[in-house]
């Protein structure tokens, strides 16, 4: 590994480290480390917008909780209506349930004895 300027105050489960993670399997601090860099290095400003409109995204993300961020009701009724379209177009429709797992019954065929 090359020779690498330490850096302060990354993170690794809680512990500082000030110099990147050296051969451990814990890929995690490898990429809060790189992540770091990365961030520490944006000195174009289009960078640092780009960078920046990440972060922002990313906590409206979490705050969404699963859903679509900055969704507006017209947004929700048009995703409404392409799922219901979506699920009439493969045997669904009102009372199917699309997310559980179809079943399935079989029954043995009747075969003439041989003798």
């Amino acid at each position: 590994m090359p020779d690498v300027v330490p850096l302060a105050a990354v993170e690794t489960r809680g512990a500082a480290v000030d110099t990147p993670p050296a051969q451990t399997d814990d890929c995690s601090a490898l990429l809060k480390y790189i992540q770091h860099e990365l961030l520490l290095k944006a000195s174009d400003p289009i960078q640092q917008l780009f960078v920046d409109k990440i972060q922002e995204y990313s906590k409206k993300s979490k705050a969404a909780g699963g859903k679509l961020v900055d969704m507006t009701p017209e947004v929700e009724k048009q995703l409404q209506q392409e799922l219901d379209k979506v699920a009439r177009q493969y045997g669904g429709g009102p009372g199917v349930d699309m997310t559980k797992f179809p079943t399935f019954t079989f029954q043995d065929p009747k075969i003439d004895p041989l003798n």
